[in-house]
């Protein structure tokens, strides 16, 4: 395996610390990193409990968590300021022409030692291999077929805000049954998209609003905030037909997985 030294040499590692970017218990940042740049680049300045990013340099690395000590390459950011205050964004930072070109693009090998975000590259270094060089920077996730949708609210809204053609292509000439389950409580929302607008359309309208203008989830999107939607929502895909399929018989496949999902009532969403 190729050294990451070999491609991307660092002459004062001691400069260096990398950041190796995970799960936050709200967001990955891989799909952070695909949604908003500016977004990405907060995560480079938050604090936390400790002064983690005390050097002049940070080494930033995403967890591709679908992939198995796999990481992107996110940039590197230069310090250039610190508050005292140790407050959540105490740091300033920016990003930096250093290996720009591989940013988004690079992705490397190294098994995370313990479940610290922040090491000492000199420590490391070696350590980390080169696994691919993508031709384009990363843009989300492949489509990964219509019986493989399994997704939470973030990574659906990165892909929309991108429009992953795949995914467009995918979903925009399908009508279908659909599942929303909320992750917090366990209750499910069951919907359908039928019509001219295909899944596509009808999960677009999801992902800007947090709740589709369903009452009930528009009920609890009001209250609590679209954040809501990103922490908690999940969404699958129960059944999909043909664009020529008529409209009735999604409609009454709509009501049988209502049935089966307990959906109506104290176990879901759904008003009827």
């Amino acid at each position: 395996m190729i050294p990451l030294s070999d491609l991307a040499t660092v002459k004062l590692p001691e400069d260096y610390k990398v950041h190796l970017a995970n799960w936050n218990g709200q967001n990955h940042p891989l799909d952070v990193f695909v949604r908003d740049k500016a977004e990405w680049q907060n995560w480079n300045a938050w604090r936390g409990d400790k002064d983690d990013f005390n050097r002049k340099f940070i080494f930033s690395l995403i967890d591709c968590y679908q992939e198995k000590n796999i990481w992107l390459f996110g940039g590197v950011y230069e310090v250039l300021a610190r508050d005292s205050t140790k407050k959540a964004y105490s740091y300033t930072v920016k990003l930096t022409e250093q290996f720009e070109g591989m940013i988004g693009r690079l992705k490397v090998h190294f098994n995370r030692p313990g479940r610290a975000r922040a090491l000492k590259l000199e420590n490391h270094h070696e350590n980390i291999t080169v696994a691919e060089v993508l031709p384009m920077a990363y843009s989300g996730e492949a489509f990964c077929g219509y019986e493989n949708i399994n997704h939470d609210f973030n990574t659906l809204e990165a892909i929309v805000d991108q429009v992953k053609g795949d995914w467009k292509a995918a979903l925009e000439n399908v009508k279908g049954v659909y599942l929303i389950t909320d992750k917090s409580n366990g209750k499910r929302y069951v919907g359908s998209a039928y019509g001219d607008s295909g899944i596509w359309s009808r999960w677009s309208c999801y992902l800007k609003t947090g709740h589709g203008w369903n009452d009930e989830l528009t009920r609890l999107i009001k209250k609590t905030g679209k954040g809501y939607a990103r922490d908690n929502f999940v969404f699958s895909l129960l059944e999909y037909r043909p664009m020529k399929t008529d409209d009735k018989a999604i409609i009454e496949r709509e009501n049988y997985w209502k049935e089966v999902m307990l959906s109506r009532g104290e176990y879901g969403y759904n008003k009827n």
